[in-house]
């Protein structure tokens, strides 16, 4: 079966692993340290905290930023549902953009216009880099400098990304930054995810509501015994453990060869769905890198004469397993249901929805089985 995504674990990652596994630490041990130290490195970033995924990371920054009732954070309806759910959590009402279909993320003519209309109720964005292209952070930094809110990057698609050669782009433009390591993502921890950010407040603060919001310090140690410590916050336990670290350490070393074989995939997928008639491939701007989590697919479905769901069956056929990333959140039943969304209130995330297919893009498709996608796909587009 070839998936739409899938991990690439070498001898090397073994080897970390099982090192671990053989030291006193699985746990709160120095391995953790040095993967987050990696991650500020390749980030440019002054602090990175490792969490036990992404989604851990969002619910951690909505911590931090201290969401609340009658709070407002916009987000695109175009991506996992994770970015609106923490939203949600807090009691603060996530706000719906719809994306512009161009870089698939959130439409900045629009975005503009609801933060007027929202006024002081808005405190924060957040940016999903859909598919691994950034988003145009230079405008969006403009506004969070004229309108004063938070300023979030979800960048669990385009770790490796750049705009201008700046593989730190993000935690430059952002307040907070998220990443996650799930085994489809450009690298893996297994389940895992991390906070980067130059803030050292958000920075102390996340590291002591990762852990059961507990605080520990040589101040507090020395005033009443090395075992005191003291519960600030509400946290949870939200820590990654050693042994995912070290497979997240050695990984780490291998970033730029993930990224670079995505692009020639993406590169031959472009010279295969070449037929602007049928198909619309991912556009870059210039001076933007893709680190291409997904291959994006928009196809004509009427010019094939076949629905989304025959597609999906017919590959299965031939044992490809396709995805949809995503399905807009705003048309999941608990959001219709709590906020009254229609079904075309975003229309071009509707559109987006109905037209794409995540092809299988990952370190280690060969170009025999791209070959074989190919194939598949002339026989099953009629193209």
């Amino acid at each position: 079966m070839i998936n739409y995504g899938k991990q690439n674990i070498n001898l090397n990652d073994i080897k970390s692993v099982k090192k671990t596994l053989k030291s006193k630490f699985l746990t709160q041990g120095p391995i953790v340290e040095k993967f987050e130290n990696g991650l500020s490195k390749f980030f440019k970033s002054k602090y990175t905290l490792a969490v036990s995924s992404g989604t851990s990371a969002l619910n951690l920054v909505s911590q931090i930023l201290n969401w609340k009732k009658k709070d407002v954070v916009i987000v695109s309806p175009i991506t996992f549902l994770a970015s609106a759910n923490c939203i949600e959590k807090t009691g603060a009402t996530p706000c719906f953009v719809d994306i512009n279909l161009e870089d698939y993320s959130i439409d900045l003519i629009k975005l503009e216009k609801k933060i007027i209309s929202l006024k002081k109720r808005l405190k924060a964005l957040i940016i999903t880099d859909y598919a691994g292209h950034p988003a145009d952070w230079e405008r969006i930094y403009k506004l969070k400098k004229k309108y004063k809110f938070n300023l979030i990057n979800d960048n669990c698609h385009a770790f490796g990304a750049s705009i201008n050669n700046d593989f730190g782009y993000s935690v430059k433009y952002s307040d907070l930054s998220i990443l996650s390591f799930h085994p489809v993502k450009t690298i893996t921890t297994g389940e895992g995810g991390a906070i980067l950010t130059n803030n050292k407040i958000y920075y102390l603060k996340a590291k002591s509501l990762r852990s059961h919001g507990v605080v520990r310090s040589k101040q507090l140690s020395n005033k009443f015994g090395n075992w005191y410590y003291e519960m600030r916050f509400l946290g949870g336990n939200h820590r990654l453990s050693e042994i995912h670290a070290s497979l997240g350490l050695s990984q780490l070393k291998r970033i730029k060869k993930f990224i670079k074989k995505r692009n020639k995939i993406a590169k031959y997928y472009d010279n295969v769905f070449y037929d602007k008639s049928i198909f619309t491939t991912p556009k870059i701007k210039k001076n933007f890198y893709h680190s291409y989590h997904l291959y994006p697919l928009l196809v004509n479905l009427k010019k094939v004469g076949k629905s989304k769901k025959q597609i999906f069956n017919e590959f299965l056929k031939y044992k490809i397993n396709l995805q949809v990333h995503y399905i807009p959140i705003n048309t999941q039943p608990y959001y219709k249901k709590k906020y009254g969304f229609k079904k075309n209130n975003f229309k071009k995330s509707l559109e987006f929805y109905k037209k794409e297919i995540s092809m299988p893009i990952y370190f280690d498709l060969t170009y025999k089985q791209l070959n074989y996608i190919k194939k598949v796909s002339k026989k099953i587009f009629n193209f």
